[in-house]
């Protein structure tokens, strides 16, 4: 990298949370969300990515959406916080968010072979 240029990964951070360093909600990388409403042409293009992912997807963690959108978890949970405050996005309860069947049935053979 050149003398005087700044990493654009910065500035782009910057630039997309509008200056913010904070997230208005309290969340941690193990939040899960879930879209709820579809992206409008008005959102910005995080949002809209971050929405589709929550659609297809099902319910998300903060962890995941990072990785899957390559950007920093503090940029992200920023971008959760607002679509959280515009009602695009919801936090399920732990009773919604129901494993596959197929992921029980291992976890379960997983034990019976530890308990021997």
């Amino acid at each position: 990298m050149s003398r005087g240029r700044r990493d654009p990964d910065l500035v782009r951070s910057y630039v997309r949370t509008g200056g913010r360093v904070r997230a208005a909600h309290d969340l941690d990388l193990v939040t899960l969300v879930r879209a709820a409403d579809d992206a409008r042409p008005d959102h910005r293009p995080d949002e809209r990515r971050l929405l589709a992912l929550t659609s297809r997807r099902g319910a998300l963690s903060i962890a995941e959406l990072s990785a899957y959108l390559d950007l920093p978890a503090s940029v992200v949970k920023i971008i959760v916080s607002d679509l959280l405050d515009s009602g695009h996005l919801h936090c399920p309860t732990p009773a919604q968010v129901k494993p596959e069947l197929a992921l029980i049935k291992e976890v379960l053979h997983g034990l019976r072979a530890i308990a021997g």
